[in-house]
This record gives structure tokens, C-alpha cells and sequence, in this order.
């Protein structure tokens, strides 16, 4: 039963905790994909994330891409390649071989950087309009390089916006949101990330994502931009909200689930401003997600009410529907981890190498911790597990995978030791 595999991986998670282990010698090798060769003279760090991003030993490439690191401990640890001042990361093993680093050549604009999808989930609550927006960015460069400078990716946020969380993701198998300080850039209401765009690997792209409030008196008109070609911007907002497309602007219902609305405008071009306007109040219904399959695809899904037809093509959101709707949970955690990850009034401890406003990926990444791990890096490692849970919980409760009553008791149980976690923080 999921609730027993939930506190098994709690039992585990704090068994290996206490384990004492001696470090060992590591060695990989890096190769640049840019050049299609062997990568050579970058830096190679070993992390320690628990702590902040701790460097605990360096060493430098040779002339063929390879390196031997020695790890002082079996804290876990990330390896770090910094490549013409982008950062490339990989697990780090307890000893042994590290599986290849990929790095690429870096410019300040690539060709092949656009969004696919800019994609804002909308609710009130005590007042105010709060707003998760998702950012799916690919990099198809050819041959391909890293978009990289202190404004990688440009967005625009209404004026009163309170800017609540900022992340960025890696097209990496298993990458987890990194926690950002957005830069105000220029006119009130842009922000640059300062973050890499790599190019995607596989169906893996670069992910930006906003958590922000705004003052709400019963409507609010959006007028969003985009800094790249967008081929979709979508709305998703409760049923008992209305939805209002400003003229000119393509906003279309799509076909979707049956307890929320979704508006989609297509080939958003940069610069060019649309407009929308929501008015009344409402949340969105997760807890009724997923009961006939994956939100935005199930059988028999109507339409939402508000402008035009329908588009009778495939939902070009179905396939972030489950990190969307999922989203806030998923946002409070990596905040909850944010604040855990180092102990009270410390501040956080730049990356190495980074310029201002580097990043530093989430304690929530890491399920084991050393024994001299501090007590925020042993809530880090807790954190971790209540982060794979609620991945995997929301994504088989929109799926059907679980029952009502499974979802709600594991989620009740997720909830608990969080509440504990942040307390004893």
C-alpha cells in the first residue's frame, strides 16, 4: 500500500543518515558537445548541497576531458564542470567512475530558443489572485550551445505582482527545480533569470517557473508578453471564474477537464502584448483531478464556457497538465526545502564560480545525509522523500492510478511529517 512505502522511505531515508562511511577517489571525464571532443582545463567541484553547496575538493580536467576528485566523505554530493562560466551537474557516487558530463560552448543568444509552452494556473484566495506560470522552454541549437548571461531568459509580470517563488530546471533526466532570485530588468514588472538554457536532451527542456500574488478586487485584466516566439499561452482558472479574451487577442476554449477552464492562444510573437481578463473567485479543484485519466485528455471532457468555439485538435497543454495542476503543493515544497536547507539566520552560500545571482539546486534533490549532516540537512533529506511522494502521488492521481481514499490518506500522512519538518526547523 502507498502509506507503507511513504514511512518505509521515511525508515530508510534516516537509517542511512546516521551511517559513517569513508570518502573515496572519483574519476570521470567531460566531454564538450559543441565540438563533439574531449572537454579540457574546466573546473571540476565536488558539492556538498546539504550544506549549502559546500565545495569540499577540486581538481581541473586534463587535455583529454578526464579528472580525479577525491571525496572526503559520503555526505551526498554533486559533481560540478564549469564551462566558460555555465555550470554542468551530475550525481556524485559514493567511489567509482562518474558517468560522462556533457558541457556545451556558451553565447548570450542561440538560435533555437523558444517556448513551447507559457502556461498560467490562476485562483483567489484571502483577497488576492494568485498565479503559478510555467515556462517550457526547448534549446534546439545546431550544433548545440548553452543561452547563458545574466539575462538568459527575459519575462514580464503585471506591475503589482509579489513575487512569491522563482525556479529553474535542467533538461535532465531527474533534474529538480533549483531555487532563483529573479533580477529586476529595466521597466517595472521585468525580471531577467540569470540561469542556463541548455539544450534539451531528449524530450527534456529548460523549465522557468513564477509563484506571485496580485491585488484582487473581483477582476484583474493580464496583458502578458513574451520575450520569445511562444506557440502556446495558456490560462487554466475554476469553473466559477470568468474568462474574458481582450480584442485581438486568440484565445480559444480547448477541450479539457470537466472541473476547470482552459484558454490557449497560439504563436505568441515577442513584444506583441495579448490581454485577458478574469473576474469572480475560486480554487482549483485538485482533490477532483484525475478520477477519468490524465486532466485535459479524459473521455467525455467539456469545453469550458467563456469565448468562441472549442479547438477540436488535441490539448496542447495535456501534457503538463499533471505538473500544473499539482504545481502549488509542489512550490510550497521546494520552498519549505529552501528554508531548511540552511540552519536559521545563515545566509545562503553562493555556487562557485557563478556570477551575481548564481543558483544553488534545491536541498529537496538529495535522500541521504552524512553523519555529520546539520539538522537542517537531515529535513533536507526528509523533504527529499516527501518531494518523490508527491511527484508520484499526483501523477497516479491523475492517471486514476489510486483511489479517492488512497490519495487522501497518503496526502494527509505527506502533510503531517511536513508540518513536523518545518516546525522543527
Amino acid at each position: 500500500m502507498r502509506l507503507t512505502r511513504v514511512f518505509a522511505a521515511f525508515f530508510l531515508t534516516f537509517l542511512f543518515c546516521g551511517a559513517l562511511a569513508q570518502g573515496a577517489q572519483l574519476s570521470g571525464k567531460v566531454t564538450n558537445k559543441t565540438t563533439g571532443k574531449p572537454a579540457g582545463g574546466d573546473a571540476v567541484v565536488l558539492d556538498e548541497p546539504m550544506t549549502g553547496m559546500t565545495e569540499d575538493a577540486r581538481a581541473t580536467e586534463d587535455a583529454s576531458g578526464h579528472y580525479t576528485i577525491n571525496r572526503p566523505s559520503n555526505a551526498p554530493s554533486l559533481v560540478k564542470v564549469i564551462h566558460q562560466g555555465a555550470e554542468y551537474f551530475a550525481d556524485a557516487p559514493q567511489s567509482g567512475t562518474i558517468p560522462e558530463i556533457s558541457v556545451y560552448d556558451v553565447a548570450a543568444k542561440v538560435d533555437g530558443v523558444f517556448i513551447e509552452a507559457d502556461v498560467m494556473e490562476l485562483e483567489t484566495a484571502n483577497g488576492q489572485l494568485h498565479v503559478l506560470e510555467r515556462y517550457f522552454v526547448h534549446n534546439t541549437s545546431n550544433p548545440p550551445r548553452t543561452q547563458w548571461s545574466a539575462k538568459s531568459f527575459e519575462v514580464v509580470l503585471p506591475e503589482e505582482a509579489v513575487i512569491e517563488l522563482a525556479q529553474g530546471q535542467r533538461p535532465k533526466a531527474g533534474a529538480l527545480p533549483t531555487t532563483l532570485k529573479l533580477q529586476p530588468d529595466g521597466a517595472k514588472g521585468h525580471y531577467s533569470f540569470n540561469f542556463p538554457i541548455q539544450p534539451d536532451e531528449g524530450e527534456k527542456d529548460t523549465q522557468f517557473n513564477i509563484s506571485y500574488t496580485l491585488p484582487y478586487s473581483g477582476s484583474y485584466t493580464f496583458h502578458p508578453q513574451e520575450s520569445l516566439s511562444a506557440q502556446n499561452v495558456g490560462v487554466l482558472l475554476p469553473k466559477s471564474m470568468t474568462f474574458a479574451a481582450g480584442a485581438g487577442s486568440p484565445f480559444a476554449a480547448i477541450n479539457q477537464d470537466p472541473n476547470i477552464q482552459t484558454y490557449v492562444a497560439r504563436n505568441a510573437q515577442p513584444g506583441k502584448a495579448l490581454e485577458f481578463t478574469v473576474s469572480g473567485s475560486g480554487s482549483m479543484p485538485r482533490e477532483e483531478q484525475g478520477a477519468g485519466g490524465q486532466a485535459g485528455t479524459q473521455p467525455g471532457g467539456q469545453p469550458g464556457g467563456g469565448i468562441g468555439e472549442p479547438i477540436n485538435t488535441p490539448d496542447p497543454l495535456s501534457k503538463y497538465k499533471w505538473w500544473i495542476l499539482g504545481g502549488l503543493a509542489l512550490v510550497f515544497v521546494a520552498a519549505a526545502a529552501f528554508l531548511l536547507r540552511k540552519p536559521a539566520g545563515a545566509a545562503a552560500v553562493p555556487v562557485a564560480g557563478a556570477p551575481s545571482g548564481g543558483t544553488t539546486p534545491s536541498a529537496s534533490a538529495y535522500s541521504a545525509s552524512s553523519h555529520h549532516a546539520s539538522p537542517a540537512g537531515k529535513n533536507g533529506s526528509l523533504l527529499a522523500a516527501l518531494k518523490e511522494e508527491l511527484f508520484s502521488l499526483e501523477s497516479d492521481k491523475l492517471t486514476g492510478a489510486v483511489t479517492a481514499e488512497e490519495y487522501a490518506e497518503t496526502k494527509a500522512a505527506l502533510e503531517v511529517v511536513l508540518r513536523r519538518a518545518l516546525k522543527k526547523s
